[in-house]
């Protein structure tokens, strides 16, 4: 059923919150708090009180890149969103026409020895499509091998049409994001993190709320054509990995923040669930057929409903919840992207509620 929702143009976020009114903070959005079909509704200061010592929040302490570039193909003009870093020094790349409104709009393909100039004297030459059935991203090779170095003197945050204007690459930055030795990062930002704040942080640690931290470079999302997620670069260091199985071994609850956090310590899990310690690249998509091995529960924004993500919702928490939480956001005017609401949910822990199909709520 929620493929079936439409999302008013309206509930889009166009700005951070801390930029609507006098006195807001980034964890003044908005909760919305699912158990099973049970739903209810908060601010995002509340999320301490939702959750109980002994939980675990992982975390992804990816930066985000000013990863959007402006560029030339001959006379015309082109934005490049550097998406994600390869081991041969390649960079997969999107390139996008840019709107006259400060945004970009999809672009037709390329082809094999495209020549883009890019500011500095910088040139980006296309040599394949990251994969053969979709011409949207390729490999490119840069004659600057020094890209986040190209990123931070000409780069902007990578921004999409729903939101009102530019902004600072500090409003894209999580309280978690952590310099990688490299330069590596998220071409956009792991957002489920961004309402939080030191303040919200430190309360959480006060009540017995711990964290562990992961790594995965997101890349650049389809935002017409919503495709599965490529593969992506991850990280669960050890630290993280005996933290997360000594708490699923007691009373602790997993829960992701972001579904990147979800996509990486599912990655690094065996099949009895047991964490190892992995870097390298991850192509898992995480469905219901598939299901979760370690996380109880996920910290989300809003996803649309044609979005693959909404399968990794279904895995955890089935699609009664999903499509239930989703009208309930709708009908309470939650504001949706990585400017938008968040999205709790947590297991059902009630003994006495039904495994409900989709008509019994």
């Amino acid at each position: 059923m929620t493929t079936a929702l439409r999302v008013p143009e309206e509930l889009s976020a166009r700005v951070p919150v801390e930029q609507r009114g006098p006195g807001l903070d980034r964890d003044s959005v908005r909760l919305l708090v699912s158990r099973g079909t049970d739903v209810s509704h908060h601010g995002f200061v509340e999320l301490p009180r939702q959750l109980r010592a002994g939980d675990l929040l992982v975390v992804n302490v990816s930066p985000t890149l000013a990863a959007a570039v402006d560029g030339k193909i001959g006379h015309a003009r082109v934005v490049v969103h550097f998406s994600t870093r390869g081991d041969d020094g390649r960079w997969a790349v999107e390139l996008r026409d840019p709107d006259g409104r400060g945004t970009t709009r999809a672009r037709a393909g390329g082809s094999p020895g495209t020549e883009v100039h890019l500011p500095g004297d910088v040139r980006l030459v296309l040599e394949e499509p990251l994969a053969a059935h979709s011409p949207r991203l390729w490999w490119g090779r840069v004659s600057d091998p020094d890209v986040p170095r190209l990123l931070r003197r000409h780069g902007r945050p990578i921004r999409y049409s729903y939101t009102e204007r530019d902004q600072p690459l500090s409003v894209y930055q999580t309280v978690f994001a952590l310099p990688s030795a490299d330069g590596s990062g998220s071409a956009e930002m792991p957002s489920a993190a961004r309402p939080f704040t030191p303040r919200l942080v430190a309360e959480l640690v006060s009540r017995g709320v711990q964290f562990a931290p992961i790594t995965l470079h997101t890349g650049v999302a389809s935002a017409e054509s919503h495709e599965p997620p490529y593969p992506e670069r991850y990280e669960v260091p050890p630290a993280s990995a005996r933290l997360i199985n000594a708490v699923k071994a007691g009373d602790g609850r997993i829960v992701a923040v972001g579904t990147t956090a979800v996509r990486a310590v599912e990655s690094a899990a065996d099949a009895d669930g047991v964490v190892r310690a992995q870097e390298g690249w991850t192509d898992l998509v995480v469905t219901p057929e598939r299901g979760v091995r370690v996380v109880d529960g996920l910290l989300t924004g809003l996803h649309e409903p044609e979005a693959s993500h909404l399968l990794m919702l279904e895995a955890i928490a089935g699609g009664a919840a999903v499509d239930r939480s989703y009208e309930e956001a709708l009908s309470g005017l939650y504001l949706w992207h990585e400017f938008g609401d968040v999205h709790l949910i947590l297991p059902d822990e009630n003994p006495h509620s039904e495994h409900c199909s989709s008509n019994c709520w």
